[in-house]
């Protein structure tokens, strides 16, 4: 039965999230941590947090470890294939009919429309990631890692990937229990 839970929680997640990468994270996470239980807001920020700063896509990364971790190699496989697979059936699906929608006013209409709704829901998310680290670290290392990251993003230039991984040394030297 762990199985088809981990099938179902990524394959629902990856067939409604519309246009991949940050439209799924918010689906995942209710799966993952409302649904299932399978990890606290916490470790699913962390992993997501992890997520980002390896190559490739988000969902496969987060499919991998969540399946390996709540059913080992086959949970995995199980995770990846529910993952990939609704892209893989709808771009066979669609394929055929790619030139001749592609300028139709419903098509443009539809992805203006969802641009909204992934933005209100990684919003959502960016919010309760918030209040678990404020619960969890303070509001001193929330302050220095939020100020911190927004001067060194904005002011200095540094790339994101640089950001991210001081953030993890940061919190590996002053934040680890």
């Amino acid at each position: 039965m762990i199985y088809w839970d981990i099938f179902w929680a990524f394959f629902i997640s990856n067939i409604l999230g519309y246009g991949g990468g940050p439209s799924t994270i918010p689906l995942i996470q209710n799966e993952v941590v409302n649904q299932f239980n399978w990890l606290t807001l916490k470790e699913f920020g962390d992993l997501l947090a992890m997520a980002n700063v390896l190559p490739g896509p988000i969902a496969t990364k987060m499919g991998a470890y969540i399946g390996y971790e709540v059913g080992g190699v086959v949970g995995l496989v199980i995770a990846l294939i529910a993952t990939v697979a609704p892209s893989a059936i709808a771009v066979i699906i669609l394929f055929a009919f790619v030139n001749h929608f592609k300028n139709a006013p419903q098509v443009k209409w539809m992805t203006k429309s969802v641009q909204p709704v992934i933005a209100i829901l990684l919003g959502i998310l960016a919010f309760q990631f918030f209040l678990t680290a404020f619960e969890d670290i303070g509001v001193l290392h929330l302050l220095i890692l939020g100020l911190g990251s927004l001067l060194l993003l904005e002011k200095l230039k540094i790339h994101p990937a640089l950001v991210i991984v001081a953030s993890l040394f940061y919190g590996g030297i002053f934040l680890s229990h």
